[in-house]
């Protein structure tokens, strides 16, 4: 890693910037147990006139208790806020905020730590850089700054391990925080945004994360944390401090200083402020004199001092200065609205759903071990019973109708129920590769949709080898792909349901049950249990649209005529 004035030079150029932003107010609806309890305003103000600027180079710590808005106004400057009323201006390199662009230019790394449980740590670099560096990036430059950034967060260790599922294998929470943190760097941001990277940390994981943070600050780019209860080492590793009280309004908003001199200093200046003891955290201190019972007991009004104060002049002024564009620059300008385009994106969306299907024998191998005993149970069942010779009766018809249900009921259901949970698990991950703009959601789908046909034709392919003959099915080649094809297509069915009630429900649970009325409602207007001439008019309209009459048409039709 190569240093040029005092700065980390990395691999691939970016351009430092600037993010200031001047009486950015926040405004949500009144919650209802609220307006319970006698607030009757229609709005609820959580920001009120925040003034300040992140800078290139400078690490920079939001802070405040519980109720703070310190997550709140980090929400509002990434552009994660999706609901409320935003007020105020925010410049980046003091240009107006565009958040279509400034999401190409920045990272944000969540308070979860959420990945692709069967991808390894270098293989999720490699795939938020394979999506989030620009195309004219070159492969090699492109493996160069993934390696790079690998040594930076210190993962080049553990690059070959899968990430697996928080709390029962895979890496460590502070390893998570880690690669949660390299997988927006390697996006080659100028601004990143962490919400608590050292939250449920104990001591020892808390200093290797902010030796990662603080790495990442030393290349030059603006990074910005929000931070709760930190060790005095921690909290002095930072550059900057803006400080919030209960109802999101600032309090100070200046430099921490050499083993936190600045922020003492500026603290006990105030009247009636107790003196910091010996070897007592700065941090602690700062929030026990700066609470509200501490307020009172002073009787001041700690924002009110802070808006008379000298610091926060200087402030308005370096806003004031930095909302000016420098001289030669100009506003970001991207010509598309995701840096890959989307054959792309496809194709990286589909080499790590590969990956993961290869990696989860949980889910693949069961369903096949499912498929070989549905197999062999039918097969066995209804010996022979699809031979024509065999079929003399109504009852010898109607009993290779109920063979066909059962496959199309037994086998659809099995195969909807087991790809559910491995939807569930990367709904998470897809939420947060979405928020940012790593790829359009119609080549995910499509990803997603094409990586289930390889082994649904593995599962086809099985029952056609086993349970066709055994059934006693004709050895026509027109009826046997007719019957495989149909076979197919109602597998394929029956996983894409459950990948779309999945993504439709707020969690598997919900999606269990809705998954169950919908099978419950296709068994019985599937044309087997009523047949379609005796359905009532007002629910013959479910028959054509259930796909399992469809299946049912299809396979008695090219079997028998």
């Amino acid at each position: 890693m190569r240093k040029m004035g005092g700065l980390r030079r990395m691999v691939l150029p970016f351009t430092p910037l600037t993010i200031s932003f001047q009486d950015v107010n926040y405004y949500v609806d009144t919650p209802a147990e609220m307006r319970e309890h006698g607030y009757m305003e229609g709005k609820l103000q959580l920001l009120h006139n925040i003034t300040g600027a992140f800078q290139p180079g400078v690490l920079s710590a939001l802070m405040g208790v519980t109720g703070a808005g310190k997550t709140t106004l980090l929400d509002v400057l990434a552009g994660r806020k999706t609901g409320g009323v935003i007020e105020g201006d925010i410049r980046i390199g003091g240009y107006p905020k565009i958040q279509q662009t400034f999401a190409r230019i920045s990272g944000y790394c969540e308070q979860t730590d959420v990945h692709s449980p069967q991808i390894t740590v270098g293989e999720s670099v490699a795939y938020s850089a394979w999506l989030r560096l620009p195309p004219e990036t070159d492969s090699k430059a492109r493996d160069e700054f993934v390696n790079e950034v690998l040594e930076t967060i210190e993962l080049d260790e553990i690059r070959d391990s899968l990430v697996g599922i928080p709390g029962v294998n895979g890496l460590s929470t502070e390893q998570r925080k880690r690669l949660t943190i390299a997988v927006e760097l390697v996006s080659n941001p100028s601004i990143i945004f962490m919400d608590e990277p050292t939250s449920g940390l104990d001591a020892r994981a808390a200093a290797i994360v902010m030796r990662a943070v603080k790495n990442v600050a030393d290349t030059g780019r603006t990074v910005v944390c929000t931070i709760h209860q930190p060790s005095i080492d921690i909290f002095e590793a930072f550059d900057e401090l803006m400080l919030m009280r209960r109802g999101g309004e600032l309090i100070y908003a200046g430099p921490v200083g050499h083993h936190s001199c600045e922020v003492i200093q500026y603290f006990q200046a105030i009247p009636a402020i107790p003196r910091i003891k010996d070897n007592y955290n700065p941090s602690t201190w700062m929030l026990e004199v700066t609470s509200t019972s501490m307020e009172a007991q002073v009787g001041a009004d700690f924002v009110q001092m802070y808006s008379a104060s000298s610091m926060c002049k200087d402030k308005d002024m370096l806003v004031k200065r930095l909302s000016v564009p420098v001289p030669g620059t100009s506003d970001l300008h991207f010509r598309t609205q995701f840096p890959q385009k989307f054959w792309e994106q496809f194709k990286a969306c589909l080499w790590k759903q590969c990956l993961s299907y290869w990696r989860t024998p949980s889910y693949n191998l069961v369903r096949l071990a499912s498929m070989l005993g549905f197999c062999i149970f039918f097969g066995v069942l209804f010996w022979q019973r699809g031979n024509i010779n065999h079929i003399n009766d109504q009852q010898g018809l109607s009993t290779i109708l109920g063979c066909m249900y059962g496959i199309t009921l037994f086998t659809g259901t099995n195969i909807c129920q087991a790809v559910m949970p491995f939807v569930s698990i990367e709904r998470s991950v897809v939420y947060r590769e979405r928020f940012a703009g790593m790829y359009s959601p119609w080549a995910y789908s499509f990803a997603q949709v094409a990586m289930e046909i390889p082994y649904v034709l593995a599962q086809v392919v099985m029952f056609m080898l086993i349970a066709y003959p055994m059934i006693g099915y004709a050895w026509t080649a027109a009826k046997f792909f007719w019957f495989m094809y149909t076979m197919s297509c109602t597998l394929l069915y029956f996983v894409y349901l459950g990948m779309m009630i999945v993504s439709l429900t707020p969690n598997i649970q919900v999606a269990f049950v809705l998954t169950s009325v919908c099978h419950g409602l296709q068994n019985l207007i599937s044309g087997f249990l009523v047949p379609s001439p005796q359905i009532p008019r007002w629910w013959v309209w479910l028959y054509y649209i259930s796909p399992m009459s469809w299946s049912l048409n299809v396979f008695l039709t090219t079997q028998f005529g």
